[in-house]
């Protein structure tokens, strides 16, 4: 992996390990309330976002094996999580709520793309 690949899944990586613990753990109790008050707005209850946040778990762990198959499913997790984030949010919030998933989206896909390439 180049450096760039490699800044780019630690971006990835952090993030969604922040944002997955807080889905499941609750341990940010401000952004847990925003989360589940988004949630709650789309019609989704607190074990969808528990799902929510063991898939964006696992592709923050996965997404460093980029050598293996593990790694693409791990940046296709990422990827599929911030398309369903960023319909929701265009759904029933305004695009400035969908921001952050666009940004997940551009660097998860660069990183499926990378993966698929050198898979």
């Amino acid at each position: 992996m180049n450096i760039l690949i490699t800044g780019i899944i630690a971006l990835l990586s952090a993030f969604f390990l922040f944002a997955g613990s807080i889905k499941l753990l609750g341990w940010q109790k401000m952004i847990f309330e925003k989360q589940i008050e988004f949630f709650h707005s789309y019609g989704l209850n607190r074990q969808v976002m528990a799902l929510v946040g063991v898939v964006e778990l696992f592709g923050a762990i996965t997404i460093w094996f980029q050598s293996s198959i593990l790694g693409l499913l791990g940046a296709m997790a990422l990827l599929g999580t911030s398309l369903g984030a960023i319909y929701f949010h265009l759904r029933f919030d305004t695009w400035k709520d969908g921001i952050p998933a666009v940004m997940t989206l551009i660097l998860s896909g660069v990183v499926v793309f990378l993966g698929y390439v050198i898979f």
